[in-house]
């Protein structure tokens, strides 16, 4: 994949994880927004997130693999209660009022790492 900017991907990240609701002033927030940006540069990353993510974000914020998934769970806990119901809608095609249970911590990472690629794409068009 070509290079994306940094900073842009950050932005456009930060903007996408504040419309689902999580908090910034969360640990997770931050573990989160690496998280998708690692997704974003190796989609691989979030086949393998117990092996390859959670320990690079450990190792970066020196902090232990357990609990870099805890705070990503809570944040995505409380984004999930919290957060926009459109942008759920939009980003999973369900929300909480579905009934169906919240979307894993990979499977959150998945989808705003897919979301911010497309939105960088479309942006460089």
């Amino acid at each position: 994949m070509e290079c994306i900017d940094e900073k842009r991907l950050e932005q456009v990240v930060s903007q996408l994880m504040i419309d689902m609701g999580i908090p910034v002033h969360l640990r997770g927030y931050h573990y989160m927004r690496t998280a998708v940006m690692m997704a974003v540069e190796d989609m691989k990353v979030v086949g393998s997130v117990t092996k390859l993510l959670y320990p690079e974000i450990a190792r970066r914020y020196n902090t232990t693999n357990g609990k870099v998934e805890r705070a990503i769970r809570n944040a995505v806990e409380i984004s999930w209660e919290r957060g926009n119901r459109r942008t759920f809608e939009r980003m999973f095609g369900y929300c909480m009022e579905s009934g169906q249970g919240r979307p894993t911590n990979s499977e959150y990472i998945a989808a705003i790492a897919d979301a911010a690629f497309v939105h960088i794409k479309e942006a460089a068009s």
